[in-house]
């Protein structure tokens, strides 16, 4: 028989009796287990629906990797489509930090295979460590094949280090046009900061100086990318897709190559600008600085000895002299001071005679020569400082300023390149703003031949007499057709870099013959006659402006850094030419000097027309005979 079994006695108060929990504690208990409930649910709910994607996507990205596909910048063209930037084929090694567990045992290693020393490469590092981890850092652009094969031996031991083929810019050898194409580099941190480079990284290639910079939006092209899949190691085991990259638009720029090859070969070795023009349009043909740097140099990786050799050159190479070197125009401003005359009604019937100076408020002022008694039609031709003593001191700053600023001095021409000087055009007005002073009478003398307070760039120049001699009409200079991008994109160029553009003057036909018949004397009897072009209806107006003070020669001792400044302003034909050149040779002396290169380049352009047959307007007005009254003063002088 069996025995009923012992009863549990574990729950059994002291008095044999079962004790209960209280409602209150065991409430609470459930409150907590459903917390607990509601807790795990909703992290659950979390992590596989709201979280699917995320984690999904996490869960991709171990395995897929993508890859991206530099666009390869537009080349550059000139205007007759013959190529002047291209791009070549390079490679480069980048450190994807993600890949990696112990960077800092892997330096030395690193640093031996790619030729870099460890600091080198801790200071990249440390430049990109506020980047997101996963944005891969360039640690050495166009690496050799050794370097290339180094990577590939060491694909399990480095999977940090990743190739990416790339475009790079191959620019024209020994500094040729540098100036205007500019160059690449990696965006600064300064930059990025500016609103114009929202879109950019850092590490991204972008346009630094000249048309690179000035189109960069439009060269620049779409990255696109490539999705490859690897194994835990980061090595590449297959691919998923491709983003084909968007490659840069061409550009074709308004440089005539042989005449930009002839402006070269002008300024070679001489310090200054040459600046070519067509005046119907604003189309620049040929600009040159000189000396000049190679952009090559800053396209891959710059070195501190070629930065050294450029940034301590007293000639200072990486300064566009052609739109920011803002000097003294000497008496190619007379040309501006005939303009004023003869519109205010001053200069048609005056005459004035040449001692060999002037006094003018208790100071004698100099001229080169005895020139006699001269009008306005052999004063600008002569270039006699007397005169336009006497003519300056008749109008006075202020209507002197009128008309130079009508004809764009003093402000920027708006050209498509960035960093324009405004160069100075002063007045009463802009002394007392940014000198607290009053404007004395005894100023005006000096500004009359160009010197004093007023001061041009050679681009500002080119557009004065360009509109000048077209007879009241102004262009905007530009380097790249306007067609060859979008409305859109045209219109912010004009307004990025705004300055005095289009515009025309109200001029007499009268006045505009005088002018230019003036100026065509210049290279027959006057300034320039040794750079006379036969059978070229060449004209122009030379300038010889000093670099300092009499009183200040004198203290210095003299130098070459003391000799004047050379300028000379050439036209082709006289009227409405077609061609318009500016020769700024620094420390050249005489503008006679300068004059003889501007007619390099004029008949370089002239003899290239004829060739196309393009009918260019040659010997189309007959050169104005001198009158016999100053047949005494036709005697070519130095200037």
């Amino acid at each position: 028989m069996e025995q009923a079994p012992h009863p549990d006695l574990s729950s059994l108060g002291p008095h044999g009796k079962a004790e209960k929990l209280p409602a209150t504690k065991l409430a609470a208990v459930q409150y907590v287990v459903a917390l607990v409930l509601v807790i795990l649910t909703t992290g659950l709910w979390r992590l596989q629906i709201l979280g699917a994607n995320n984690f999904r996507a996490l869960a991709q990205a171990n395995r897929i990797r993508n890859v991206p596909i530099l666009a390869p910048r537009g080349r550059l063209f000139d205007r007759d489509g013959k190529l002047l930037v291209d791009n070549y084929p390079s490679v480069s090694c980048y450190l994807l930090r993600e890949q990696v567990k112990d960077l800092d045992a892997d330096l030395p290693l690193i640093s031996r295979g790619l030729h870099i020393p460890v600091e080198q490469i801790e200071a990249t590092i440390r430049k990109y460590q506020g980047t997101a981890k996963y944005q891969p850092i360039p640690l050495k652009e166009d690496i050799t094949p050794d370097e290339q094969a180094f990577i590939a031996a060491h694909r399990d031991e480095l999977p940090e280090l990743e190739t990416l083929d790339e475009q790079r810019r191959l620019y024209p050898s020994d500094g040729f046009l540098a100036h205007v194409i500019g160059y690449v580099g990696e965006v600064s941190e300064q930059m990025l900061n500016d609103p114009r480079y929202a879109f950019y990284s850092p590490g991204d290639v972008v346009g630094r100086s000249g048309i690179e910079e000035t189109y960069d939006a439009v060269l620049r092209g779409t990255d696109g990318s490539r999705e490859i899949v690897v194994n835990s190691h980061g090595k590449e085991i297959g691919q998923m897709g491709t983003i084909p990259a968007i490659p840069g638009k061409d550009l074709k720029l308004t440089i005539d190559l042989d005449v930009q090859m002839a402006a070269e070969k002008a300024m070679e070795g001489k310090t200054g600008a040459i600046v070519a023009l067509d005046p119907h349009t604003g189309e620049v043909l040929a600009m040159v600085s000189s000396p000049s740097f190679d952009p090559n140099q800053f396209a891959v990786r710059l070195t501190k000895s070629y930065w050294d050799q450029i940034v301590n050159n007293p000639d200072h190479p990486l300064l566009n002299k052609a739109i920011q070197a803002q000097l003294a125009p000497g008496s190619t401003f007379k040309t501006i001071m005939t303009l004023a005359g003869l519109q205010e009604g001053v200069a048609q019937n005056m005459h004035v005679f040449c001692n060999g100076g002037a006094t003018f408020y208790g100071h004698f002022y100099a001229c080169d020569t005895h020139h006699g008694m001269l009008d306005i039609e052999h004063a600008l031709p002569e270039s006699c400082d007397t005169y336009f003593y006497t003519l300056a001191n008749r109008l006075g700053i202020d209507t002197i300023a009128k008309y130079a600023t009508e004809v764009g001095l003093g402000q920027r021409t708006g050209i498509d390149l960035p960093d324009e000087a405004s160069g100075v055009m002063p007045s009463t007005e802009w002394k007392l703003k940014t000198l607290h002073q009053p404007w004395y009478a005894g100023e005006t003398i000096s500004v009359g031949i160009g010197q004093g307070a007023v001061t041009v760039t050679p681009i500002q120049l080119a557009r004065a007499y360009a509109g000048i001699a077209s007879g009241g009409v102004f262009h905007r200079p530009h380097l790249v057709f306007p067609d060859e991008v979008s409305p859109q994109e045209l219109e912010a160029v004009h307004e990025t870099f705004n300055g005095s553009g289009e515009k025309t003057i109200q001029m007499s036909t009268a006045n505009w013959e005088i002018i230019t018949d003036a100026l065509s004397q210049t290279t027959l009897m006057g300034t320039a006659a040794a750079s006379h072009l036969e059978g070229i209806d060449f004209a122009g107006k030379t300038g010889t402006a000093q670099v300092m003070s009499h009183q200040a020669l004198a203290r210095s001792g003299g130098g070459h850094k003391t000799v004047p400044n050379a300028w000379f302003v050439g036209l082709a034909p006289r009227r409405n030419p077609d061609i318009v050149v500016v020769v700024l040779w620094q420390n050249g002396n005489w503008g006679a000097n300068s004059a003889k290169l501007a007619a390099r380049v004029i008949e370089t352009y002239v003899n290239k027309q004829r060739r196309l047959d393009h009918n260019i307007r040659v010997v189309d007005t007959p050169a104005p005979a001198a009158k016999p009254e100053t047949a005494a003063t036709a005697q070519p002088t130095a200037e």
